[in-house]
């Protein structure tokens, strides 16, 4: 790798220091964007970074699932948490509040990432991933995740705090990513390697 590829990060749920650029893609109306190859032994942390993520349906999801065959199927058996925060625009209105129809207990479903946000030309989310050893074939996958985004019928700034668990021992080596309806309509995601 060379020199620009490594990022100095300052993070609380990481001990290092450093992020190597893997994987940049670039939506345009995409159905999902998916990582199917680096996600391997090299690391034993992954990073992946959503840069104004913009639907072309209102009232979405940002969402993902994990594969352990390469893509072929992202059907991972997970159990999660997720809850946000949210404040209008006008400040008339605030909530924070435990998503109990967003988290999942032994599905396969996609996990949502986000809340529900806008399409409008200005509306988008953006946030971060953490993917844990995703190699070992002793422990379950934990990741965690935060996102923000601009709400679509409040006009409010919403941020959803999620973590969990893919309950499997087999290696996770592919992640996709999509919206609960329509396609990512612009924005980039970015794939990085954390030295450990």
């Amino acid at each position: 790798m060379t020199a620009y590829n490594e990022i100095r990060y300052n993070n609380p749920y990481t001990n290092a220091g450093s992020l190597i650029l893997l994987s940049t893609q670039t939506a345009s109306a995409s159905a999902s964007i998916s990582f199917t190859t680096g996600i391997d032994s090299t690391y034993k942390e992954y990073m992946f970074i959503f840069n104004n993520i913009h639907p072309s349906t209102d009232a979405v999801y940002l969402n993902f699932n994990l594969s352990t065959d390469g893509g072929s199927n992202y059907n991972v058996t997970k159990t999660t948490t997720i809850f946000r925060a949210q404040h209008t625009e006008n400040d008339a209105g605030y909530v924070l509040d435990y998503l109990t129809a967003n988290d999942l207990a032994q599905s396969t479903s996609y996990q949502n990432i986000s809340f529900q946000f806008g399409f409008d030309n200005d509306q988008s989310c953006s946030g971060y991933l953490h993917l844990f050893n995703p190699s070992s074939t002793t422990y379950v996958k934990h990741f965690i995740s935060n996102c923000n985004y601009c709400h679509t019928d409040s006009e409010a700034s919403g941020n959803t705090y999620m973590a969990g668990y893919g309950n499997t021992t087999n290696a996770i080596n592919a992640i996709d990513f999509k919206m609960s309806s329509g396609n990512i309509d612009a924005g980039t995601i970015q794939m990085f390697g954390v030295v450990s």
